[in-house]
Formats: C-alpha cells, sequence, structure tokens
C-alpha cells in the first residue's frame, strides 16, 4: 500500500495535466487574450469581409403603409395590377378632336369647330361626337370615344357659338395612351430598390395601401469607457465627451437600422455581460473596449458569451476591431479612437447592417490602397482622407490636414495628392 501511493499520485497529477492542457489548448483554439500583450497575427480584410457575408442573409419582410415606406427596401418585385393610365386621357387642357381634321390650321388659315360637350376629370364625355367637332377637355380628363388628339387652349378661340384653332395637330399628340407610364402586369419596381418619396408615390398610383419591406435591422449600442461622458454634462479634467455614440446613430440609421437601445456602461464587465447577452438585436455594436487595454472586457466577454471570429484586422485605421456573434445576434466591436470607429463601423458593422436590411450598396466608400511611405506595414489596406477640388491649382494648403496638397490638373474633378510625408492615422 505504502509503495503503490507515489504511483497512484504520479498517474492522478498526469491525468490533471493531460486534462489542463487539453483545456488550455481548446480556449487558445477560440479566444486568445491579447490584452497588455498586443496581436500575434491580424486578419485579412478580405477575410473579415467573407464572414461578415456569411453571416447576414437579409431579414424577414413586413407590411408597413404605403405612406411610410420611403427610405425602406422592397422586399419583392411590385406587380402592377392595373396600368397607368387605365384610359386615353388628356396631356393638355384644351380641345379634343380628330387629328386629321386640324390639318392646315395655321395663324393665317384658322379653322372652326363647334363645340358639343365637356369631358372633366372624374366626369367623362358619353355621347358620340360628329365630323367637324370638339369636346371642351382638361388635363386628365378621359378622352372622348372617336377622337384622338388635342390642341392646346392657347391656340382656339371663341368665335361665336364656335371655336377657331390655329394649330394643327397629329393623331395621339397631347394624349396619353392607356399603359403609356406602367404597363398592366409589368414590375413597376423590382426587389431590393431602396424606395424613394416618389416610388411610394407610384405604389399608391397603382393603388396599394401597403408594401412588403425588409425589416430593419435592430442595432442595440453600447458605449464603454469610465472617461466618458455624454454631451452637455459636466465632466473632469480628465473625462471626455461621448463622440461616437452620436456618430453611430446617425451612421446606422443612413444604412437603414433602428437603435434598439443605447447603454452608457463604463468599464464594467457585469454590465457588459448584461448588456451583450440581452435578447431583441439583430445587431450589437460595442464602442471601445476592443484594444489591448487591462480594462478592455468586450472582446473576452464576447468570447465567454458567444463566438469571437475575428479580432484584429489588417487594416489601417480600425486595425483593432473585432466581429463574432451571440446566438442570432451579430456583435462587432469598434475602436474608441473616433476615425477607427467611423471607419470599423462603414467597412465591417455597416456592411452587416445593409445586408440585413437588404440594402444593395455594399459600403458607401471604396477601398484605396496607400502606395506611398506611409504604408508601414507591407499588404495592409491604409485609408486616406483625400479631398477633390474642382478647380486645377498648382499648390494649396488644406487648414486642418496638415501639409501642402499638390494638384493633378488631368483629371476632373482634380484628385489632391499628398506632397508631405508626415500622415496622421488612427490606428
Amino acid at each position: 500500500m505504502g509503495g503503490s501511493r507515489p504511483a497512484w499520485l504520479a498517474i492522478s497529477v498526469l491525468q490533471r495535466l493531460v486534462e489542463s492542457a487539453r483545456t488550455t489548448s481548446l480556449q487558445a483554439t477560440s479566444f486568445v487574450d491579447v490584452r497588455m500583450r498586443g496581436f500575434a497575427q491580424r486578419t485579412e480584410v478580405t477575410t473579415a469581409l467573407a464572414w461578415i457575408d456569411g453571416q447576414s442573409a437579409a431579414l424577414p419582410s413586413e407590411p408597413v403603409p404605403v405612406d411610410a415606406a420611403a427610405g425602406r427596401v422592397l422586399a419583392s418585385d411590385l406587380v402592377a395590377p392595373i396600368a397607368v393610365p387605365e384610359f386615353d386621357r388628356a396631356a393638355m387642357d384644351g380641345f379634343a378632336l380628330r387629328g386629321i381634321e386640324s390639318t392646315g390650321a395655321a395663324d393665317y388659315n384658322a379653322l372652326e369647330f363647334v363645340v358639343v360637350g365637356q369631358s372633366m376629370p372624374g366626369q367623362p364625355f358619353e355621347g358620340d361626337v360628329p365630323c367637324g367637332a370638339m369636346v371642351r377637355i382638361m388635363t386628365g380628363a378621359p378622352l372622348p370615344h372617336g377622337l384622338d388628339a388635342v390642341v392646346p387652349a392657347e391656340y382656339a378661340t371663341a368665335s361665336g357659338e364656335r371655336i377657331a384653332i390655329t394649330r394643327a395637330v397629329a393623331p395621339g399628340q397631347h394624349v396619353g395612351r392607356v399603359g403609356e407610364d406602367i404597363a398592366r402586369g409589368s414590375t413597376a419596381l423590382p426587389a431590393g430598390r431602396r424606395l424613394r418619396p416618389q416610388d411610394v408615390g407610384l405604389a399608391a398610383s397603382l393603388g396599394f395601401a401597403q408594401l412588403a419591406v425588409v425589416r430593419r435591422p435592430r442595432v442595440r449600442l453600447l458605449t464603454t469607457g469610465n472617461e466618458l461622458k455624454p454631451p452637455g454634462t459636466p465632466k473632469g479634467s480628465y473625462e471626455i465627451y461621448d463622440a461616437n455614440s452620436v456618430t453611430l446613430h446617425g451612421l446606422i440609421a443612413r444604412d437603414g437600422g433602428i437603435v434598439e437601445t443605447h447603454h452608457q456602461l463604463g468599464d464594467d464587465a457585469g454590465l457588459i455581460i448584461e448588456a451583450l447577452s440581452a435578447p431583441g438585436a439583430d445587431v450589437v455594436l460595442v464602442s471601445g473596449g476592443s484594444s489591448v487595454g487591462a480594462e478592455d472586457h468586450a472582446l473576452r466577454l464576447l468570447a465567454q458569451l458567444g463566438e469571437l471570429a475575428v479580432h484584429g484586422v489588417a487594416m489601417r485605421p480600425s486595425s483593432l476591431a473585432g466581429m463574432g456573434r451571440i446566438g442570432s445576434a451579430l456583435v462587432f466591436l469598434l475602436p474608441g479612437n473616433p476615425v477607427s470607429c467611423l471607419c470599423a463601423y462603414d467597412f465591417f458593422a455597416g456592411r452587416a447592417n445593409r445586408r440585413l436590411g437588404g440594402v444593395r450598396a455594399i459600403g458607401p466608400i471604396r477601398p484605396h490602397r496607400n502606395r506611398g511611405p506611409q504604408d508601414r506595414v507591407a499588404g495592409r489596406p491604409c485609408l486616406l482622407r483625400l479631398v477633390w477640388v474642382l478647380r486645377p491649382c498648382a499648390v494649396t494648403h488644406l487648414p486642418g490636414l496638415g501639409g501642402l496638397y499638390g494638384v493633378d490638373p488631368t483629371r476632373r474633378p482634380t484628385r489632391c495628392l499628398r506632397s508631405t510625408p508626415r500622415l496622421r492615422a488612427a490606428s
């Protein structure tokens, strides 16, 4: 018994070491804590975008009143149940007649016609019109049977009980034909279209009281950082006002999302866990807490509660951005630096919001790879502030951007090219 105890202890210790190594290996596979250590490697931008595209199919449709559909994305093709117009109608105020009968009318050769009635919008002329007669007609009124043209009122003059015209009109002139604007059964608006005010007006003209649109993504906004104070409130000497949440509110609205809730959480890990895990959001944006500082809890908590798919992107600025998911909600970790936060949103979180909301445009900006000496890391895309000028000039100073800018006069509009080597870019 005394001789077997050391062997038993050795086996137990060995089993615990193996189990500990296995657990450590699994944890390392799912999450690498980079706080106070930095990144060993970063994810390529194309890889991050591919992950977003694989996670952000368009949300289901929902019906909305047609007068509230402007700005929404149409979920399915809008097929015209009627023609527009549904009847031949006048395109001018004037007199309807047979176009062939106006041949020869001119200022020096007025032709006279008898008026046998009138056609008003919603009140058509019902009788027959004999040869040599015309019908007074208003814009939008049905064209009487047998007539095919309209002489505008400014070319007609009353002469006793008759009307004299001084302008000849061809058959079909100043007449809107059936289906001229929209043919019955045609696709009036395609699926995926972001509806403009004139689009919903068109839908209303087809008789639609409701439209099926893609549901808007519900976005939860979480602001971290003990140093942040809401604008308009007192702050200490070493505190700063929260600008990111204001910017993100505007960006979310621009991309068709709605802010579900907004929480100011400081650096309280418990509050961050509650806000991350609460149901009800399609997308969760965390401003701050994505870096490698000791108080940057968001990335570790995301890994614990769900999946941290990406942390650290090979791009400047926004190299500290991260993304993952908790249940069905996509989570984006945005750097606290305002410029980095903006770029991370536009490239990654904004892309997800737009795709979830059915918006076809993938992004509002086009990536530009910096080829100059400022690209310190080979192959890393750098976002530059570019300025467009409308008039060529040799050299100009652009306040706020630093340094002189040379202007290329061969482009329209002209692109300003940075001539000084100094570049300030947030990471």
